[in-house]
């Protein structure tokens, strides 16, 4: 089980705090400094853009945060319940319960349909949405019985977030979604991803190095070597049909 905080968690307990979170890589006789003491909370129902450059620590954060990985130091906690030091069952079990991914590259099942790569997923959760509404949510309702081969990069990426959120987790995180595809394509992409984030109420948090997206998130986190460089709230989330790269 994962050890409890003392408080109780409540209605404006951060989703993830984390404190003093460092990550070391040692190569041989060398140390990478990925993150250098990240102090941070996340809301339930936000949608965050975390933003840097390539090497900015962004993938690791998302990484711990999501229990893939763990820090060298420091603390992370979701809904109350201590991550740092879990063992795997419990990080098995939080990552199947509260958390849905979403990846640059779209790990689709080539031998399934869209709704069969949705039902994946669906038939593991103890609540998850019907692969059709999963599917139309991200406007899909169209290409259900679609094999990957017949749809667009784009297309696949939208039953990529389909299959992450049918399972309704409290927790979407999303890495790169966009930075295989044309911004034509990854428009309708981030459409798919603010849709769900509105309608499911799951905090929503997407790495990238592209600054034209932060503009639709209700916070941007700017990342630099390792640490949080800077940070700013928009007071109106942008369309991303207004969006253009």
């Amino acid at each position: 089980m994962l050890r409890a905080m003392d408080e109780v968690a409540g209605q404006d307990t951060p989703v993830f705090s984390a404190r003093g979170l460092t990550k070391v890589y040692r190569m041989g006789e060398v140390e990478v400094h990925a993150l250098r003491g990240i102090d941070l909370d996340l809301m339930a129902g936000e949608f965050v853009v975390l933003l840097g450059a390539s090497g900015s620590g962004k993938s690791t954060l998302l990484n711990i945060l999501g229990g893939l990985d763990t820090p060298s130091a420091g603390t992370v906690t979701c809904r109350g319940h201590l991550l740092t030091g879990a063992d795997e069952a419990a990080l098995t079990r939080f990552r199947r319960l509260q958390v849905g991914f979403v990846f640059q590259f779209y790990n689709l099942v080539p031998s399934l349909t869209a709704r069969e790569n949705v039902a994946l997923v669906t038939e593991i959760a103890s609540d998850p949405m019907a692969p059709e509404q999963a599917l139309d949510l991200v406007g899909l309702g169209d290409r259900l019985d679609h094999f990957p081969a017949q749809l667009s990069g784009g297309e696949q990426q939208r039953v990529a977030i389909a299959r992450a959120i049918a399972t309704r987790p409290s927790v979407l995180l999303c890495d790169e979604p966009t930075g295989a595809l044309d911004s034509r394509t990854g428009v309708r992409v981030l459409q798919a991803l603010s849709r769900s984030n509105r309608e499911t109420g799951a905090l929503t948090v997407v790495i990238t190095h592209n600054a034209v997206i932060a503009d639709m998130a209700d916070r941007v986190i700017q990342l630099s070597d390792g640490r949080i460089a800077g940070e700013r709230r928009n007071a109106v989330r942008a369309d991303p049909e207004d969006l253009h790269w």
